[in-house]
């Protein structure tokens, strides 16, 4: 399949923040890295990324799965939501955002919240607008630091296109097992 039938949404192949189930501890290292980022302080409560437990032992963290036809950007009576053409994150608009909250209430991930202290919506934008602060100077430019400090390497940035080749390759060795064997007797 030739690259340019792989892209889409204007021409761009966007990134999502995706976690490792079977990694993922629940230390919620990328909340409060998240909440450091963007506001100086490590507070899990005004995080862009969200650790979910189910008990007995399921733990994975959530973030902005850059809907095209986003609910949450189609809810917004303020127009405060809009995606962005390059990156597919969905952007806050802090002067118009007035907390309603429809959005937090349209997200089919539930992965949006409201801010504890200024009660606007915060949505993963891949730390776009973290304080330049915390812009790691050798690297000279954003990068999202919930994949830089997990102390388990359980979150990656990756593209539709890895997404579906690694799928494809869990589904063969679910349906034929450890492969490895069929080249051996």
């Amino acid at each position: 399949m030739a690259r340019s039938s792989l892209k889409k949404r204007g021409g761009k192949m966007h990134q999502f923040i995706i976690i490792d189930p079977d990694l993922c501890t629940g230390c919620e290292t990328c909340e409060s890295v998240c909440s450091f980022v963007h506001d100086g302080e490590f507070n899990p409560i005004n995080t862009r990324i969200h650790r979910v437990r189910i008990e007995p032992v399921f733990n994975i963290a959530l973030a902005c799965q850059k809907c095209e036809d986003a609910p949450c950007v189609r809810s917004c009576p303020e127009k405060a939501l809009e995606n962005d053409p390059d990156t597919g994150s969905v952007m806050v608009d802090n002067d118009k955002c007035n907390g309603c909250a429809y959005c937090v209430r349209a997200c089919n991930f539930g992965v949006i919240n409201l801010h504890i202290d200024s009660q606007k919506a915060l949505i993963c934008d891949l730390c776009e607008s973290m304080k330049e602060d915390f812009i790691d100077p050798e690297v000279g430019r954003t990068e999202p630091q919930c994949i830089a400090v997990c102390p388990k390497e359980a979150i990656s940035l990756k593209n539709v296109e890895q997404i579906g080749e690694e799928t494809r390759m869990e589904a063969v060795k679910r349906l034929f097992g450890d492969v490895s064997k069929f080249g051996t007797k």
